[in-house]
């Protein structure tokens, strides 16, 4: 059957059209998108190369969050800068993390994978209590409070830096996977791991490397966060749930697809909070659009 209908110009259109005619959600969906694909990135490269579906993902950014509260609370180092701190911080705990737990049920049912995968998401949650309690912590900076006029509306000036990491970061895998040798290794692993080791690839060193760097890069969005998000044990969890979505509906391997759902997520949920009364339904409706691509992607490739 020939293709007639095009996702990706139906999404370009859609966008533009909000951009016209409610330029506010327009703007606050760009930015509240960017920073779900900006999380959403790494636990993408864990899935595609690991094949591991790390529910402990949001949990990993809340310890980078706590991580960089510390930092700025005993040594004033600025939000932005303890990045460089947390990011060694975490790759450590990430690899710590897999060569204790995960490496040694890898190759079992996928069923077991998920639910170590939560046990370590519910230990990281209960330590985090145990450590800072559950009340909520605040870090404030003046700077992220600013903002611009874009054609007559005030936007928050601080949150396009969701925009240029998550670009950034964007760029940086695929830069990493196209042009490194341990990309093109890692690429290779997440093809067929089989071949990739009889070819004489070290596949638990690229699992490792892999998982510790995806980890590492968490500290990205968790130091960009800090100053606009209230830090409490708990705080990263909804973002466990909707970085696999956007995974799920951009589709595996498509790390472009994912900043670019992530970004049509954000405006469909910034245009149901513009509407008086109807700002809790966000979630839904961001649930019910993925729900919604997924069916028609499979109905599609049911045709074919």
């Amino acid at each position: 059957m020939k293709k007639i209908f095009n996702w990706k110009i139906f999404f370009l259109l859609m966008l533009i059209a909000v951009a016209i005619f409610r330029p506010y959600a327009f703007f606050y969906g760009l930015q509240r998108g960017s920073l779900y694909s900006l999380v959403a990135l790494p636990l993408a490269l864990i899935l595609g190369i690991v094949g591991l579906l790390n529910l402990a993902h949001g949990d990993f950014l809340t310890l980078g969050m706590y991580m960089g509260y510390v930092i700025f609370n005993q040594f004033h180092f600025d939000p932005i800068v303890s990045m460089i701190f947390i990011g060694p911080f975490l790759f450590l705990i990430g690899f710590a993390v897999y060569k204790s737990t995960i490496e040694r049920v890898l190759k079992s049912h996928h069923l077991n994978l998920l639910l170590i995968t939560f046990g370590i998401s519910i230990t990281f949650v209960e330590l985090v209590n145990v450590f800072w309690t559950s009340r909520p912590r605040n870090i404030y900076v003046p700077y992220a409070a600013r903002s611009v006029n874009i054609l007559g509306i005030s936007v928050g000036a601080y949150e396009f830096l969701y925009v240029i990491a998550a670009i950034l970061i964007l760029l940086a895998i695929m830069f990493i996977l196209k042009k490194t040798r341990f990309g093109q290794a890692a690429f290779a692993v997440g093809q067929n791991p089989k071949g990739a080791a009889i070819v004489g690839i070290n596949v638990k060193l690229v699992y490792t490397i892999t998982f510790s760097l995806a980890t590492a890069m968490t500290a990205v969005s968790a130091a960009l966060m800090m100053p606009r998000v209230s830090i409490f044990p708990t705080v990263g969890g909804p973002f466990t749930m909707k970085s696999f979505c956007l995974t799920a509906m951009a589709g595996l391997g498509n790390l472009p697809g994912i900043l670019i759902s992530g970004i049509t997520l954000g405006v469909v949920e910034a245009i149901v909070q513009s509407i008086p009364g109807y700002s809790g339904w966000s979630d839904l409706v961001f649930f019910g659009v993925l729900i919604l691509v997924i069916a028609i992607r499979a109905y599609r490739r049911a045709e074919r």
